[in-house]
């Protein structure tokens, strides 16, 4: 066997992935995915290793994107980096946490890819970074948060996030950045985008006239490593499979289901005085509220979704039909809640 034979069997054997927010619902449908492909997967964890599919065959390393010391030694031996980890909040009480997470955090993951040479770097972002509160055009990745254009602080620290990742392309890092919309699977339903289907079993009875964006999560998994593995750097892309009505979406879960579908229209009035009296509950419980002003605002907004540029880079890739997508995700939901 030739010297150069060797080093590149002993490169495969040493290559490495990291993720980062990895017990989320992309980043633990993402390790299951790499592990079950054969990758070599090192992961973060902050408390205890998460009970998921694959997690026996990762090397999990005890920490979190805020621990810089803890963050550089995990990339030791890493080529490929996700970066999955964020808090999704739009409780107000939660705003330094979420530009510490969001913002304070991703700056130190792009400073530790830098240091370490990775060989690229794949930030998973939002569309609330492009500001989605435009209901007289499609958003397109073009686009960015502004105060005239985006109601949420979470939408502000991603778009901020995004400005460390766009920093860390400029000093030499090969960088892509995904905006996923409404991420459709089979998570924690008691919180994230996978409460909306506990919503449904619950037979939750009000709807809003608002439309957006929904995606499988199969999708945003599969768009992403094929990003990772192309040589496509110093670009974002919307992740959308379509924009449907919020009605029409939580119709469906309920039907598959087997349950009453929404059939209570929420006003601006109804929804200005429920996000109000949600905001008062949350003081005497410490919970975050169910709705606030900004949710109110987004779940009321007709907005659509430019997805047609991640097509034109990956000309060969197609989206999940959403039916298709709720038809299986209620199905993995009911066996995995014995429903």
């Amino acid at each position: 066997m030739t010297v150069i034979a060797v080093i590149f069997l002993y490169s495969i054997f040493m290559f490495m992935i990291l993720i980062t927010g990895a017990t989320g619902l992309v980043g633990s449908h993402l390790l299951t995915q790499l592990v079950n492909d054969g990758k070599k997967v090192r992961a973060l964890y902050r408390s205890s290793i998460p009970v998921i599919e694959g997690a026996d065959k990762v090397e999990w390393v005890c920490g979190d994107i805020l621990d810089v010391v803890a963050l550089e030694e995990a990339m030791n031996g890493v080529q490929q980096v996700y970066h999955c980890a964020a808090i999704v909040s739009f409780n107000p009480k939660k705003k330094a946490i979420l530009h510490q997470t969001n913002v304070e955090g991703t700056a130190n993951v792009v400073n530790a890819c830098l240091n370490a040479g990775i060989q690229k770097l794949l930030f998973v972002s939002s569309v609330a970074a492009l500001g989605r509160i435009r209901q007289d055009i499609p958003i397109n990745e073009t686009m960015n948060w502004s105060e005239e254009t985006s109601n949420s602080e979470y939408g502000k620290t991603k778009y901020f996030a995004e400005m460390e990742v766009w920093r860390g392309i400029g000093e030499g890092l090969d960088a892509v950045i995904v905006n996923p919309v409404i991420i459709l699977g089979a998570g924690d339903w008691e919180k994230g985008s996978s409460g909306l289907f506990k919503s449904a079993y619950d037979e939750f009875p009000w709807y809003t006239e608002g439309t957006g964006g929904f995606v499988d999560v199969a999708d945003v998994i599969k768009a992403m490593v094929l990003l990772m593995q192309s040589n496509i750097s110093a670009e974002r892309f919307i992740l959308c499979a379509d924009n449907l009505s919020y009605r029409e979406v939580f119709t469906q879960m309920a039907n598959n289901f087997g349950r009453k579908p929404p059939h209570k229209k929420v006003t601006p009035l109804l929804a200005a005085i429920v996000w109000r009296l949600e905001a008062v509950k949350a003081v005497f419980t410490g919970k975050d509220p169910m709705l606030t002003k900004e949710t109110a605002r987004t779940a009321a907004a007709k907005v659509r979704f430019d997805n047609s540029k991640l097509k034109r880079f990956l000309p060969d890739f197609a989206y999940n039909p959403v039916d298709d997508s709720l038809k299986r995700i209620c199905a993995e939901l009911q066996k995995k809640h014995n429903l």
